[in-house]
């Protein structure tokens, strides 16, 4: 009993108590940006529907990222080195997550820089919504019925992200996922903090299109809430977290979801585009 304590309880214990301390800090990271002289200030509240998109597009995102940690959790065990990997990531992923909003504020201001970053979005779901449905085509245990349509758009995809590779390179950086080491509790709470950007970086630019049609608050709170549950999944049942996130029903309906979202993100654009032409 002594043993589940340490090895299971402790680290789930704190990583909700992390959750509520991020949780807080974003509550006055909104609080200080509402300061700014903003044309349509954030709303400091959030309902069910915010925080479940948040979770849900968080734990579509982070494919990748549960393979890592899975990893490295094998490469780093015990329950302290699982403290050190929880706290890494969990800042890493709520800086990530404020940043992105920081720069969404400041951007929205300014219609031009808004419009280039929700562009930029939508390349990068693209790119998503291919590595999710290449990632489907890997699987054996498919839905064989789906896969020459799922081949198709893949390969659509595939021939439209060429086109924006010159872009997508500076905001979607790959990582060995089996590179791994063994390191000491500091470094491995330092490096932990830096997996979110290296990983996760196009996720976080993926967020972007929904800003339009939710709230902020909420979203943010579901992204970080995904990640809480998605470190619980890894510290309890490591090997069928991985599993649950590579499931071909999950893999395929996510692609699809992304490439809406970009089309989504694309029409934004237009509309921006042509409603500042006709008022300048």
């Amino acid at each position: 009993m002594k043993k589940i304590f340490i090895q299971q309880i402790v680290p789930v214990a704190l990583t909700i108590l992390t959750f509520l301390v991020l949780s807080t800090c974003l509550y006055g990271l909104l609080l200080l940006l509402n300061l700014l002289p903003l044309s349509e200030k954030i709303l400091l509240d959030f309902n069910k529907r915010d925080v479940l998109i948040g979770i849900a597009i968080y734990l579509k995102t982070a494919i990748d990222f549960a393979i890592f940690i899975g990893n490295l959790m094998h490469t780093n065990p015990g329950w302290k080195k699982r403290i050190a990997i929880e706290l890494g990531t969990a800042v890493g992923n709520a800086f990530g997550t404020f940043a992105v909003l920081i720069v969404w504020v400041l951007f929205k201001e300014v219609p031009i820089l808004m419009m280039l970053m929700i562009f930029v979005a939508s390349i990068v779901l693209l790119r998503m919504a291919q590595e999710s449905l290449e990632e489907f085509l890997k699987q054996k245990k498919s839905f064989i019925d789906i896969k020459m349509p799922v081949y198709l758009l893949q390969s659509q995809l595939n021939f439209v992200n060429k086109l924006f590779r010159p872009i997508l390179k500076f905001v979607v950086p790959h990582l060995n996922l089996t590179r791994v080491k063994k390191l000491s509790f500091v470094n491995l709470a330092v490096f932990s903090f830096t997996i979110p950007f290296i990983l996760g970086l196009d996720d976080f630019a993926g967020y972007v299109p929904l800003f339009n049609v939710i709230n902020l608050f909420g979203f943010a709170l579901g992204v970080m809430l995904g990640h809480m549950i998605l470190n619980i999944g890894l510290f309890i049942w490591p090997t069928k977290t991985v599993q649950i996130v590579r499931h071909p029903f999950v893999l395929i309906i996510g692609g699809l979801a992304f490439v809406g979202l970009a089309l989504w993100g694309f029409y934004e654009v237009f509309k921006l585009f042509t409603f500042n032409i006709m008022s300048g």
